[in-house]
């Protein structure tokens, strides 16, 4: 056998993905442009990556925690504040927010500028929570609060309500 044969025999496991500019897939929630740049699909599920771009003085979700995930944000350019419990912190370009399971937080864009973070999911089952909102959105349905509510829990998510 050559080694060259030998070397292209090796090639075992998922192909690279590379999203360049402007690709993924785009989801918009009000407010917030969402670009998924890995659902999971690529990664065993075991990893999410999604850039999004938050509007001046947009209002995030309701306080909530997560079960089965980490959650990381990196702020690309602006200032989003991060409410963790009952503290608040003003995360600026280059900031490094992660939230593990169980922890109450939310986020907003207060500012006169637009803000953009990119998002992690540990494991990916989030990104798939996103979709289901759009969905809503697309079928001309408000995204009430129950609406909103129903698609938390099929993701491991719930309203932090002791904190509301």
């Amino acid at each position: 056998m050559t080694e060259e044969a030998k070397t292209s025999e090796r090639q075992v496991g998922p192909a690279v993905s590379v999203v360049g500019p402007g690709g993924g897939e785009t989801i918009v929630l009000g407010t917030t442009r969402m670009r998924v740049l890995e659902d999971g699909s690529h990664t065993g599920h075991r990893l999410a990556i999604a850039e999004s771009v938050l509007a001046p003085h947009t209002q995030g979700p309701p306080q909530h925690r997560h079960g089965q995930h980490d959650e990381g944000f990196y702020i690309l350019s602006g200032t989003v504040r991060f409410t963790v419990a009952d503290e608040d912190y003003d995360a600026t370009t280059g900031t490094l927010v992660m939230v593990p399971p169980g922890t109450p937080h939310t986020f907003a864009n207060l500012t006169d500028q637009p803000a953009v973070m990119l998002s992690t999911f540990t494991p990916d089952l989030y990104v798939q929570y996103f979709r289901d909102l759009q969905e809503v959105l697309a079928d001309g349905r408000s995204l009430t609060p129950q609406a909103n509510l129903d698609a938390m829990s099929r993701y491991a998510t719930e309203p932090a309500t002791d904190l509301a």
